[in-house]
């Protein structure tokens, strides 16, 4: 793998960091400026597939019931509603999106703007009414995301902060974090949570590793199997499909000149303005891209199929 090639690759992005690691081992790490390698910053929406682990975490551990458990267990007024079909919604809902909710996140409705802003947010989601059956459309919901942190505090009886702290940021050596909270103190869900880029590279690790670290397996192999498979088509125009919080694809896309061009397969934690965790198991790889755009660009989605992907072909045998 030529470094010096890909580093010129990437100073358009202009990226906070870049690291991608193989078996374990750095093969490559840049920063624009080197603070940034101790700075912890907002992940953005990558804190869904922390929030994913956590629930994963707590069925290993009996704290949350099976996915398919209706989320009225926890909220009861969604089995009041007689007149939808909220009494379906399940936890695998709010974990793949699914819910039916009518909501947009920007653009349109502006619902998790709206959220935001409301002395309530729990209260605001379980308010939506619903555009579609629960289970046949997703719908990018980070108003699911809190339910889900907030039903973590109901299951765990202690702060979604608290719950990391002990089952997966300690056992991963994660000293250095922020994580905001909502009017109610349940810490956000979709967003928020703000670590180093060393420290998202650990956790890439350790679903690189089906779950395992060092001799303790933190998450199940199959919870790690089946959260980060493909659970539904994406929703235009993201590409891909989704998991529980974590996005699926494959580089690169396949078309009919294709012959026999290997394929990348790969799973990712994506949040605002590059912030983003790849897992590629196939050739035991894991890359983070961490950036501060503020203003809205498509440089930071492209980067890696554009920039990156390709010269991790090379890794291929």
């Amino acid at each position: 793998m030529n470094y010096s090639n890909l580093t010129e690759e990437l100073k358009p992005a202009n990226l906070v960091s870049c690291l991608i690691s193989q078996r374990g081992q750095l093969i490559f790490e840049q920063y624009r400026e080197p603070h940034f390698a101790e700075t912890v910053a907002k992940i953005n929406s990558c804190t869904k597939s922390v929030l994913s682990a956590l629930c994963c975490i707590a069925m290993d551990q009996g704290l949350l019931p099976a996915p398919e458990t209706p989320a009225s267990v926890y909220f009861p007024q969604l089995a009041y509603d007689t007149a939808s079909h909220k009494s379906e919604i399940t936890l695998l809902h709010l974990l793949t999106m699914t819910s039916g909710m009518d909501w947009t996140e920007f653009g349109g409705q502006n619902s998790f703007p709206k959220m935001t802003r409301t002395p309530n947010w729990i209260d605001f989601v379980l308010d939506q009414p619903l555009s579609d059956i629960p289970g046949t459309k997703m719908s990018y919901n980070s108003g699911g995301s809190q339910l889900l942190a907030a039903i973590l505090v109901q299951a765990t009886g202690m702060s979604v902060a608290r719950f990391a702290e002990l089952t997966l940021f300690e056992p991963l050596g994660i000293e250095s974090y922020q994580w905001e909270i909502d009017p109610q103190g349940i810490h956000t869900g979709g967003f928020g949570l703000s670590l180093r880029p060393i420290d998202m590279l650990k956790f890439g690790h350790l679903y690189l590793q089906q779950g395992k670290w060092g001799q303790t397996q933190l998450i199940s192999s199959e919870l790690i199997a089946r959260s980060t498979q493909p659970a539904i088509r994406a929703e235009s125009p993201r590409r891909g499909s989704y998991g529980w919080h974590w996005w699926t694809d494959t580089y690169p896309d396949r078309n009919s000149n294709d012959g026999d061009v290997p394929q990348l397969p790969y799973f990712n934690a994506y949040g605002f303005g590059g912030q983003c965790i790849y897992i590629l198991p196939s050739i035991e790889v894991v890359v983070v891209l961490t950036n501060d755009q503020r203003k809205k660009s498509k440089i930071p989605l492209g980067v890696f199929r554009q920039s990156v992907a390709p010269y991790l072909m090379e890794l291929i045998k």
